[in-house]
């Protein structure tokens, strides 16, 4: 039994060997073949008897036509595609007997009929071209015919007009490198205008041609025109932003030049992303000033979530750690949020989440995510051992981007821009994100507080950012559906599960700053400040145990807050001693290191308790505001400075973004009881009147 096999198939313009001879395929039906024949014009074979033949092959089969190239006819001159396409139903009318359009039925002309050779064709053409007035040879027609079954339309057009220029035009490349050499010497420059990248671009000519000249060469370089350099400027200088701003230079410079990788990330706080930058909001810090603050803020890869975002005057690196505390702290329903921003009331899956963190019952529908990597740059708040620490003490990998690099933690730069576009431009005190945007006097506006913009900020994140559905999550089966965060959260959480962090007073002492100090007989001295409490008996005089620290004792403070300092005791259990500051009753008001030093360089030689009164004196007087009207010396003299102002503000602003939770106080004694009791049964002391003071001159007879 014999094989099935495909017949072969045959094309006008092939090559065959049949009956002895080498043949031209002239034309092909459905039951034959017309042939080139040596004793007649052609030959008709059945197809059945040309394929059983035993000498039949095909010897030459030429290549299949392209199709036509219409982006190449793009971009060449409308006159020259119009030849192309001129030119393109004649050489088809050749190839095949019938031009383009002709109707169906219609039977080629004479000179293009089936027994009419290539050749013979191409003849033909040539002569009615030429007594049409368009004077054309047969070995034009068929190169032409050449070079459409090659390249298509594209090959019948002008090469003139096709023909690639030079990049630069006739510039010597040697003029070229040494520009490319000087846009990148000023990489990481000062910007500077074209015309220095010109004269910086002779300069490394002229000392290439000396160390030519010095080598025994001698290299003649073409010096481009005026209007050329600064066209060169302009090419090579193109999304370099080399005369444009220097932070987008540098970004630019130091992009990877390789294709961007993809981090597959697939559960919520397996990589997180850590970065501050200004607030464009002008910030009312106190009563009558006005200042800027910074925006830190941290993202979750994998739901695109914002677990925290601070304000503040400046970051710091406890800023840095107090945001690791809300990150894994649930955001809790303030008084006037609407009931819809409830966690309960949102698409996360609020049950499940309860039954393993009951602290979620008030909570606002904000994901609580754990990081397992973080990703930040070399910012001295990031990099600091403090954030380090913290990092370390829960289990957080830390990871640096490489310097320069902003592009690795895309993220979060993203995030904090959109921050600016869809939230701070619609407060009042916008001030656009450089000086060429700022409007006029924009701190004369209607200006939200801190706290209050604080408070503002972390409801838009729960009403808006949560529920908008996010470029960067899209489903992969379906690319046209988008999630929301919170949507994104909800499916990890099937597949992921989650872990529940709660953190103690004893975990949020640990993320704040230590310092070790000794334990004296008056307590403990830090920055001139007196801190002492009657739990540190024990460690009075008295050496540590840590030997690597001298006998110190570990003391953790908030810098905000200088108060209270907690002493961490090494002899016992290892636990915390709160000590309070010994002058804090004559200055109730928390303020931080800022005031404090302040005034220190204010009163260089004060005592501690003269410091105390000054810095309390300094945020009065800023809370009283400016003396209005006309003023003696005396009190101009007295009078609240500008900078006074804005350090008692911007230290008043610094209140913890978290309140710190206290420490279990230990159980009070019988005495204190007893004590208290007998406080409260006592009645109320009688109103005391002072006496006046004695003046001399007075006349004590006068009547009053």
């Amino acid at each position: 039994m014999g094989q099935l096999r495909r017949p072969p198939t045959l094309v006008v313009g092939e090559r065959v060997r049949f009956d002895g001879q080498v043949r031209g395929v002239l034309e092909v039906t459905a039951q034959a073949a017309v042939l080139e024949d040596a004793e007649s014009p052609h030959r008709v074979v059945a197809l059945i008897e040309l394929f059983e033949a035993e000498d039949f092959e095909v010897l030459f089969r030429p290549e299949r036509m392209p199709l036509p190239a219409s982006s190449v006819l793009e971009t060449l001159p409308v006159t020259a595609v119009q030849q192309a396409l001129w030119w393109e139903g004649h050489i088809l009318e050749v190839v095949h007997g019938l031009p383009p359009d002709a109707e169906p039925g219609t039977k080629p002309r004479a000179e293009y009929a089936a027994g009419m050779s290539l050749t013979a064709r191409e003849k033909a053409k040539a002569a009615e071209l030429s007594r049409s007035g368009r004077p054309v040879t047969a070995s034009t027609v068929a190169r032409l015919r050449r070079r459409y079954l090659k390249d298509g339309v594209a090959g019948l057009a002008d090469g003139r007009a096709a023909r690639r220029r030079p990049e630069f035009g006739t510039v010597d490349p040697r003029v070229v490198d040494a520009m490319r050499q000087a846009i990148k010497e000023g990489v990481d420059t000062s910007t500077r205008t074209a015309s220095y990248l010109i004269w910086r671009t002779k300069e490394i000519v002229e000392q290439a041609k000396d160390d030519e000249g010095a080598e025994g060469g001698q290299a003649v370089v073409p010096w481009p025109s005026r209007a050329t350099l600064y066209r060169l400027v302009e090419k090579l200088t193109a999304g370099t932003h080399a005369t444009g701003s220097a932070v987008t230079r540098r970004s630019k410079a130091h992009t990877a030049g390789a294709p961007f990788g993809e981090l597959t990330v697939t559960a919520p706080g397996e990589v997180m992303q850590i970065d501050s930058t200004p607030f464009d909001v002008m910030v009312r810090l106190d009563n009558g000033v006005v200042g800027k603050v910074e925006l830190t803020g941290m993202i979750d890869v994998a739901t695109r979530t914002p677990t925290a975002l601070v304000l503040r005057p400046s970051t710091k690196s406890v800023d840095a750690s107090v945001l690791l505390a809300r990150t894994v702290t649930p955001e809790l329903m303030r008084p006037g949020w609407a009931d819809a921003l409830k966690m309960s009331r949102s698409v996360l899956p609020h049950r499940r989440l309860l039954t393993l963190d009951e602290r979620l019952e008030h909570a606002a529908a904000r994901p609580v995510i754990v990081p397992e990597m973080i990703v930040c740059d070399h910012g001295k708040a990031f990099i600091s051992h403090n954030f380090r620490a913290s990092c370390r003490f829960l289990e957080i990998e830390f990871q640096p981007t490489h310097k320069g690099s902003p592009f690795e933690k895309g993220h979060i730069e993203k995030m904090l821009g959109s921050v600016a576009t869809m939230f701070a431009q619609f407060l009042p005190g916008y001030t656009g994100r450089n000086t060429d945007r700022r409007g006029r006097h924009p701190e004369k506006e209607n200006l939200w507080s801190l706290p209050e913009l604080q408070e503002l900020l972390d409801e838009w994140v729960v009403a808006k950012w949560q529920n908008r559905p996010h470029e960067g999550l899209r489903d992969p089966d379906h690319p046209g559906r988008l999630f929301t965060p919170n949507q994104k959260y909800a499916a990890l959480v099937e597949s992921c599960g989650y872990v529940p962090v709660a953190l103690s007073g004893q975990d949020y002492i640990e993320l704040l700053p230590a310092a070790w100090r000794a334990v004296n007989s008056y307590g403990i001295r830090i920055n001139n400040r007196t801190y002492d409490a009657p739990e540190l008996g024990p460690m009075r005089r008295q050496h540590s145990g840590v030997n690597a620290k001298r006998g110190l004792w570990e003391v953790h403070r908030d810098p905000y807050d200088v108060s209270q300092v907690w002493v961490r005791d090494h002899r016992g259990d290892g636990g915390w001693v709160q000590a309070t500051w010994k002058y804090l009753n004559r200055a109730p008001v928390p303020f931080g290191d800022l005031a404090w030093d302040h005034v220190s360089h204010q009163l260089p030689k004060a005592t501690e308790e003269e410091l105390a009164e000054a810095v309390a004196a300094l945020l009065t007087r800023a809370h009283a505001g400016p003396t209005p009207g006309d003023q003696d010396k005396k009190s101009r003299k007295n009078k609240a400075t500008k900078r006074d102002r804005q350090v008692s503000a911007r230290t008043r602003a610094t209140a913890p973004a978290v309140t710190a939770p206290q420490p279990d106080p230990p159980p009070a004694s019988v005495d204190e009881l007893a004590a208290e009791e007998q406080a409260e049964d006592e009645e109320p002391m009688a109103e005391v009147i002072p006496l006046g003071l004695f003046d001399p001159l007075e006349d004590p007879w006068r009547r009053s």
